[in-house]
């Protein structure tokens, strides 16, 4: 009897993608996953030997053993062992461990990598393996021992300086100090008067329109004061206006590039109002694959960890073929759509992509949650709209002539909807205005002044980073890597040195006592172009043209010698971070409130401790206004860790809502509209029952409730899913206390199997 074969072990980093995997190589594979990193620098000490050349001190994570052994086991009685973690640094570096943890010899040990899962990627890339590349498991070990080296060295100095329990780190730094320029540029802005005038113009027998105010004998000016204002008006009252000049002319908006990394979370930030950790964590159960009807499991996007523009010739013909069966060939450009990766970007993968663009948003919804849809649509609209024509804008520019003077409109309206048929990207500015549209106009056409508005305006101070505008800043200077961009800002914002008011980031006095303290005492840790070198010093241990350890010699010379400077100099200085001062009123003493920061976050206490002991949940103003008596809506937290809106002035006013206010009001009744709690996009809705636009309770997108006609099973379900309800909306009560401890139980259970599958990312920076 002939011994079977042995089978082949393939090793993949979460069980979702070894089962994606498993369905597309078959069973004479074995697909097994190793839950991220099972080997790493000890937790309770540095773990870095940097008086012998840096050597690392690997240990098996706590917590893995079963998993080490059943790999181990599955490792022995294989083949051929294919280690098929992810295509990027910290994956070669997982895949690495694996190879040292399961004592593989180089002809045992294959790696293989997959851009995208799908059948015909990963069957090509099993028959088309390599061995490791050991440039990339330098650079990311230089990285991590960089961060380990920062962060256990300084962080000990922040402690005794400041506070225990603070952390510094070679990325979060910089993106802190960021923040807290930009708050000083705030701080320090001294707004310009400057003024516009406006003039009503019409025609004969046609609607007014407006013209701006350019300036005279083809100069431009901007009057600067109410009396030049003024002074312009008694002129121009006098004059004759007539059209000087009409030019019309198409003009094209080209498509916007497919994703990378840093692009879809800032997209993702401004449309679906997705935090980067969340964006990510989405993605990647995208790309690691989703369970399809009649399909089984499929990954539908390429590899989300990318700076590539680059599209494969594949993907494009698809793309085309696309187009032209769902909007027509004159959606789709003779040529195909090239785009240029910046600069100093890594080209390994593709953009990020749907992985199959015939499985449009549509036809996958039904089997994806409301996040994955959502951001599958946005991933699988902006890249067949980056393949397709441009959009044709019908322009019209107008000058218009009172003696010297002239005054300027335009305006623009769709010719060919393009690519716009698809997607349009957002725009961090809120405040786009659309141009009106004019009336037909002609060269030499007299016109009737109806009226001149001057408007007093004032320079604005650049606005406070949002998620987005954070990591475009980041990406445009070079701090990062498409892996850190959302590990760094939501360090920052975990470790309570930036807040987040609205969307907008501020720093906190917390963050800047530690900005400030980095900057004057170790200015290179915080220096953007710093920073911006080490990556490139990185990229070049990549791609071997630097050995990681003189890398990390270089870097730590200095550093050590500048740590062994500041602590002398620093002995017996403690720093003391200043209360934060808030407008809310001891409820016992009268004094401002100021902000605290405990176990469970940031919180309002009396600063006249240990006299007043008195404090509260922190508070924020929201847009709009109370329905009941105009005043301030604030956002409060229960005791039970709920979130909900009420008016300042409780008790007296009793004002209490789950509902989110919104700062539009509503055009009929003009109160303050509201929309429904949760992540993304919601509707708006006007709750005043006396008003027209009106929307009951039933009709918010809230659960059904059901009928009391049911049988008595029914009856028992509706009295059970009614006491749920009540639980959850009531105010804070035992019975809701006790829900929500098995809410955040359940929800944890599912972080920890989560937290299994997720390695830790390269940026990682250490406490």
């Amino acid at each position: 009897m002939t011994k079977k074969a042995a089978k082949d072990l393939v090793i993949v980093e979460s069980p979702a993608k070894a089962k994606t995997i498993g369905k597309y190589l078959g069973k004479d594979y074995e697909v097994k996953a190793c839950m991220g990193h099972l080997r790493d620098l000890p937790k309770s000490v540095m773990g870095v030997d940097v008086e012998h050349d840096f050597e690392p001190n690997y240990r098996p994570i706590k917590g893995k053993e079963d998993i080490i052994k059943d790999l181990k086991t599955s490792a022995k009685n294989a083949g051929i062992v294919y280690l098929a973690t992810d295509p990027d640094r910290e994956g070669e570096a997982i895949s690495w461990h694996l190879k040292q943890l399961l004592d593989l010899d180089d002809d045992k040990a294959r790696r293989v990598t997959f851009n995208e899962i799908t059948n015909k990627v990963v069957n090509d890339s099993i028959r088309h393996p390599r061995a490791i590349d050991q440039d990339l498991v330098d650079a990311q070990q230089a990285r991590r021992i960089l961060d380990r080296i920062v962060g256990y060295q300084l962080s000990p100095l922040l402690w005794k300086k400041i506070r225990r329990g603070l952390s510094a780190g070679r990325v979060q730094s910089v993106a802190m100090r960021l923040v807290a320029d930009r708050e000083k540029e705030i701080k320090d802005f001294v707004p310009q008067e400057y003024w516009s005038l406006d003039a009503l113009l019409q025609k004969d027998g046609g609607a007014a329109f407006k013209a701006h105010y350019y300036g005279r004998d083809g100069k431009k000016y901007e009057p600067a004061s109410a009396d030049e204002v003024e002074a312009l008006r008694q002129q121009l009252l006098t004059l004759p206006f007539a059209v000087k000049s009409v030019k019309r002319a198409d003009k094209q908006r080209s498509p916007s590039p497919p994703f990378t990394t840093s692009t879809l979370q800032q997209e993702a930030s401004r449309k679906l109002n997705m935090t980067p950790r969340r964006t990510m964590a989405i993605a990647q159960q995208l790309y690691e694959g989703v369970d399809l009807t009649d399909q089984g499991t499929v990954g539908l996007i390429t590899y989300m960890r990318t700076d590539s523009l680059r599209i494969s010739d594949e993907a494009q013909q698809a793309a085309r073929q696309m187009i032209d069966s769902r909007y027509g060939q004159a959606y789709r450009p003779d040529t195909y759509r090239q785009y240029k990766t910046k600069a100093g970007a890594q080209d390994a993968h593709e953009a990020i992509r749907p992985s199959d663009v015939t499985l449009t948003p549509e036809v996958v919804k039904g089997d994806l949650t409301s996040e994955q849809y959502r951001l599958y649509r946005l991933i699988w609209s902006r890249f067949l709209a980056s393949q397709m024509s441009n959009a044709v804008y019908d322009s019209v520019s107008v000058e218009i002539a009172a003696g010297e003077h002239a005054f300027r409109c335009s305006a623009s309206q769709l010719k060919f909807s393009g690519y716009t048929a698809v997607y349009e990207e957002s725009r961090d500015d809120e405040k786009e205005e659309k141009e009106p549209t004019l009336p037909p106009l002609e060269e030499g056409e007299a016109l009737t002044l109806q009226d001149l508005q001057g408007q007093q305006h004032f320079t604005q101070p650049p606005a406070r980073y949002t998620d987005a505008t954070l990591i475009r800043t980041m990406e445009e200077n070079g701090i990062g890597r498409p892996s850190t961009y959302a590990p760094t800002v939501s360090t920052i914002l975990d470790r309570e040195y930036v807040v987040k008011e609205g969307k907008y980031l501020r720093i906190t006095p917390l963050g800047q006592v530690v900005t400030d303290l980095m900057c004057q005492q170790f200015k290179d840790i915080v220096d953007v172009k710093f920073t911006a070198r080490m990556e490139q010093e990185l990229d070049e241990v990549e791609s071997g043209d630097k050995k990681w350890k003189e890398l990390l010699g270089e870097f730590y010379g200095d550093f050590a010698s500048n740590l062994a400077r500041v602590e002398k100099e620093m002995d017996g200085v403690y720093l003391k971070v200043p209360d934060e001062v808030s407008e809310e009123k001891c409820d016992l003493c009268g004094r401002n409130m100021v902000i605290k920061s405990g176990r469970f976050g940031r919180f309002l206490a009396c600063p006249g401790y240990p006299e007043c002991k008195f404090t509260k949940p922190l508070v924020v103003e929201m847009p709009g206004r109370c329905p009941k008596c105009g005043g301030r809506i604030l956002k409060k937290t229960s005791r039970n860790g709920y979130t909900y809106y009420g008016c300042e002035k409780f008790p007296t006013c009793d004002f209490m809502t789950w509902d989110v206010p919104v700062k539009e009001d509503c055009p009929v009744c003009g109160q303050t509209m509201f929309k429904k709690s949760g992540r993304g996009f919601k509707k708006p809705f006007c709750i005043n029952p006396a008003c027209s636009n009106f929307l009951p309770e039933d009709q918010r997108g809230y659960p059904r409730k059901k009928t009391a006609e049911t049988s008595d099973a029914s009856a028992a379900e509706e009295k059970s899913e009614t006491k749920k309800a009540e639980t959850k909306k009531a105010a804070p009560k035992k019975t809701a206390k006790t829900t929500a401890k098995k809410t955040t139980k359940k929800a944890a259970t599912g972080k920890t199997a989560a937290k299994k599958t997720t390695k830790k990312k390269e940026t990682e920076e250490e406490a």
